[in-house]
């Protein structure tokens, strides 16, 4: 029972993501700033989790000293504020299917910055090790081929009539022809760069600041007034900052509750039962559940190239993981048989201890 309910829990979160991909699009089809968006965005985050942080963490927290304040802060700007105002700006210009494309790349930067940081070894003469390094490569191709090959035939719906509709919107069947579609990828790419900082740093951090909620909270709170600094800078004609009765509003409260609510605890109970190898393997999943809610919600078009480099994605990502799980299990083994070795020779005999100088 408790393992139909990991499965649930999964397609929840992954579901939670693809939804993230496509509102965030649909807001920005509708013609709101994507600076403004990652404000109010956090914003709503910071106001959902600080009630839930204070009730559940507030009196274990650790001393929030002056360089528990630095670190958080600089971790806030570079892995949230950064990544979500990059993330934004990559939007607009591509789609929400080659958003949840180019996740899959996330694990695979993780494991780069994890090398550069000493976090992680990569051994060339093992077999993980080059199978580690051939998925890094096969991803490497994923980009690309997303980035320079559009390809026919183009994926899209019989009717071609999206569900969801906004005033001035045009509908571009060949949207990949946009002569911004590369610098989107590559915007993305570099969105999905800062993420992966986020979660290496994130690890030290919560070595001298271990309440996981509080530390959430403070994170999404810096990120807020961060963001505000930028889109204030950025969009100063207050009527972009209008949400009203709209999808706009709805975006904002669906990625500030859902994504950074709902989902972060769903990730980390996943996490727990599971561990973090299963779940970054569902990655794809997100991907497939977002081309379908942008085919029928947008009306976007999915075009060869894009089905082709994701296929080369979520592969390398599959022989990255593959090694990463062989490699936990061969440690495992050998930490078994050690204690086993351990245990087998006991404590030293009487005769030992005479003999012992």
């Amino acid at each position: 029972m408790e393992g139909s309910k990991v499965y649930l829990a999964i397609i929840i979160v992954r579901a939670i993501y693809a939804g993230m991909f496509v509102i965030s699009k649909a807001a920005f089809n509708d013609g709101m700033n994507s600076f403004v968006f990652v404000f109010y965005r956090q914003a709503a985050a910071s106001i959902f989790l600080a009630p839930i942080a204070i009730f559940f963490e507030w009196k274990t927290a650790p001393p929030f000293s002056f360089l528990i304040f630095v670190k958080i802060f600089m971790l806030s700007l570079v892995g949230i504020t950064m990544s979500l105002n990059i993330y934004g700006v990559a939007l607009k210009y591509t789609s929400a299917t080659l958003a949840a494309a180019t996740t899959n790349s996330l694990p695979i930067i993780t494991l780069f910055l994890a090398l550069l940081f000493r976090m992680e070894r990569l051994n060339f003469k093992t077999k993980d090790g080059i199978l580690k390094l051939a998925g890094v490569a096969v991803t490497m191709g994923g980009i690309v081929t997303i980035a320079f090959y559009k390809g026919r035939p183009y994926l899209k719906l019989l009717l071609n009539h999206p569900l969801v509709r906004f005033h001035g919107q045009e509908i571009k069947d060949h949207v990949s022809y946009n002569s911004t579609w590369t610098k989107g990828v590559f915007l993305m790419l570099l969105c999905n760069i800062t993420w992966g900082c986020w979660l290496v740093l994130q690890g030290r951090v919560l070595m001298s600041y271990p309440s996981k909620l509080l530390l959430t909270t403070w994170l999404c709170f810096f990120s807020a007034f961060q963001s505000f600094i930028v889109a204030i800078s950025i969009e100063r004609n207050m009527h972009e900052w209008e949400l009203g009765w709209n999808v706009r509003l709805l975006s904002v409260a669906y990625c500030g509750i859902a994504v950074t609510g709902i989902s972060f605890y769903l990730q980390a109970w996943i996490v727990e039962k599971k561990g973090p190898v299963f779940f970054t393997a569902t990655i794809p999943l997100s991907f497939i559940i977002t081309m379908v809610f942008s085919l029928v919600f947008l009306g976007e078009v999915v075009s060869l190239g894009s089905v082709l480099g994701a296929i080369l994605l979520v592969g390398g990502l599959s022989c990255v993981l593959w090694a990463k799980s062989k490699e936990l299990k061969r440690k495992k083994l050998s930490n078994c048989a050690s204690n086993k070795d351990v245990l087998q020779d006991g404590p030293p005999k009487s005769d030992q201890i005479e003999n012992m100088p």
